[in-house]
């Protein structure tokens, strides 16, 4: 079992016992999160591809790996040798898992996979393709959990509370909008699994899931009580006392799908069909009523309100002031000659950030990527496979933090000796792209992926293309990714993803060439009010990141004078907003990287 290959051997001893033709093993755990916690890492520990995002197949005679571009040199990489077969996804004439399986499988073969991880939204799908080819889907089976022996117990880690002046609104007024939101779609019990909304609604926080402030839990709100399912000795007497003065019991995090089974037959439950899994769906009583629609707090925890923005504001710039101290580091370092792994870059970017004020931790696995392993949008630098900063070419840092007061994600590309030609064209390309989506305006209501295109456009009108979205929702002191707003063209346009004001926003377009470099320039946006007349109401980006946006990559017969304008106007503000925060090597470095592009033609 210490080998991919004997796992998958195992595996398939394990569905042989089970009756089963094929076993799927989704990036998922019960609460269909995109982190995961090391016990729902299975997709992980059968495959060796450590990728937060992809589906496992495995029949008798194949195994396959459906990974999207962002994963693709990674994937085939971890895969080879495995007897895994990189499925790559949107490319065309390349069918999805879903489709493969309708098509390869026979009638009556037996799919098995783990409705517990498995949503309710995946499920239907599944069942709408294989049921007419008589295929029939089996949400009990869990072959992997018989063979995962040395599997990871659930977390433990004790629940906080969010606390003033960074928790802008009370646990009562929060429960309140959702009980008006439930009472406006006649519902009298809503079921919550999405950790972060949980944590949103409940004012409660963890560090169950690396990186996210989360924890492991369900809740069932109903009109004048709620409770909350979480696991034993994870929330203390103290705050159990408090949650019940605002009428919040806790009860034990098993015990969820005992209160599902009983919620009254007369009662209408809402629910939200891409955020539970089917296994939960299927526990709760067909004769109870439901309403299916998006969960209420999505949409409130992503509208962020004026109180929570200037403190997310406030963070930005402690992000930026160390993000100087860091950039002023390295550059000396380079400069004396010191040898500089990606693996540092980390390690000091953390330290970095950790003498700021109301830093918790980093918001997501730090991407410190030289030359080709730039190419990679998720790469990450291990002990065993690192690059040395040296020669010439471009370092791309992915990077942010978790603050108290909001949580921050910036890319920025940095030369490396003297860049090439080809690389600035690259590098400007996309920053025109960073630049247009900027100062986008926009009519309120339009739904976040029609403005994929504004940002594309000057990368396609270069020949290029990149196959991550431009944009994802932030939370504030939440997870790094949230809904319902998304910035890309692969993405449905559906009314729940309108922009609106409030909303947190990253721009990041990108151009990858495999092997030889990757740029992607990130800042986060929030969507505000611009303009209101007789033709409409409209809505535009104000630019909350603060760290200047390195000017030697670019090429500037590329840029016209209206774009140059634009990274002046941002660079004063960024000098404004980080000078009193920082002191000699980074405030050098930091009046050094603000130099107007203008004053410099």
């Amino acid at each position: 079992m210490s080998t991919i290959p004997a796992r998958i051997v195992s595996l398939r001893q394990a569905m042989r016992r089970l009756d089963l033709d094929a076993c799927i093993v989704p990036s998922s755990d019960p609460h269909l999160s995109e982190y995961l916690p090391q016990y729902w890492q299975g997709r992980r520990w059968l495959s060796g591809f450590t990728g937060s995002m992809a589906t496992l197949v495995v029949t008798h005679d194949f195994a396959g790996l459906w990974a999207d571009s962002r994963y693709w040199v990674q994937a085939e990489k971890q895969l080879a040798g495995s007897g895994i077969t990189l499925m790559k996804l949107f490319v065309q004439g390349s069918p999805g898992h879903v489709d493969w399986l309708a098509a390869n499988l026979h009638p009556g073969s037996r799919v098995g996979v783990d409705g517990r991880v498995l949503g309710l939204s995946a499920f239907r799908a599944l069942t709408q393709a294989l049921a007419p080819v008589g295929v029939a889907l089996d949400i009990m089976a869990d072959p992997l959990g018989e063979i995962w022996r040395d599997r990871a117990p659930l977390p433990d880690s004790p629940v906080f509370e969010h606390l003033p002046p960074h928790a802008v609104e009370s646990r009562a007024q929060r429960l309140a909008r959702v009980r008006q939101a439930m009472a406006a779609r006649k519902a009298d019990v809503h079921l919550l699994c999405t950790l972060d909304d949980i944590a949103w609604v409940f004012n409660l926080r963890g560090s169950d899931v690396e990186y996210n402030p989360v924890f492991l839990a369900h809740a069932l709100i109903g009109a004048d009580h709620a409770t909350l399912f979480v696991g034993e000795g994870k929330v203390s007497a103290a705050l159990r006392a408090r949650l019940a003065e605002d009428g919040v019991d806790v009860a034990p995090y098993e015990q969820a799908a005992q209160a599902l089974g009983s919620i009254e037959a007369d009662q209408t439950l809402l629910i939200d069909p891409t955020r539970v899994t089917c296994g939960v769906f299927h526990l709760m009583d067909p004769a109870v009523a439901r309403i299916e629609a998006v969960n209420p707090s999505t949409f409130f925890k992503s509208r962020k309100s004026d109180a929570e923005l200037a403190h997310v504001r406030e963070a930005m710039a402690n992000d930026g002031a160390a993000l100087c101290e860091f950039f002023a580091w390295f550059e000396a370092a380079m400069a004396a000659g010191q040898t500089v792994t990606e693996l540092d870059i980390d390690t000091r970017l953390a330290a970095a950030r950790a003498r700021q004020p109301n830093y918790v931790s980093a918001s997501f696995a730090t991407i410190a990527a030289y030359n080709a392993n730039g190419a990679m949008p998720h790469y990450r630098a291990t002990p065993e496979s690192h690059a040395v900063i040296e020669g010439d070419g471009l370092l791309l840092i992915d990077s942010g933090g978790q603050y108290s007061g909001g949580t921050t994600d910036i890319t920025r590309v940095v030369p490396v000796g003297a860049p090439s030609a080809d690389q600035k064209v690259d590098y400007t390309l996309v920053l025109k792209g960073m630049i247009a989506l900027s100062r986008a305006a926009f009519p309120r209501g339009t739904p976040g992926p029609m403005l994929d295109a504004i940002a594309r456009a000057p990368i396609w009108a270069g020949g290029a293309e990149y196959g991550h979205g431009t944009g994802h929702g932030v939370g504030y002191f939440l997870n790094v990714h949230e809904g319902p707003q998304v910035i890309s063209y692969r993405a449905a346009p559906l009314p729940h993803t309108a922009m609106e004001p409030g909303m947190i926003t990253s721009n990041e377009p990108g151009i990858y060439r495999p092997g030889r470099w990757g740029v992607r320039i990130e800042n986060l946006t929030a969507c505000r009010p611009w303009l209101s007349g007789e033709l409409g109401e409209f809505l535009g980006f104000e630019t909350l990141t603060l760290c200047p946006i390195d000017t030697r990559c670019i090429d500037r017969e590329l840029m016209r004078p209206d774009e140059i304008a634009w990274l002046d106007d941002y660079h004063a503000t960024v000098r404004q907003r980080l000078s009193s925060l920082v002191s000699g090597a980074a405030q050098a470095w930091l009046i050094a990287r603000t130099e107007p592009l203008q004053a410099a033609a």
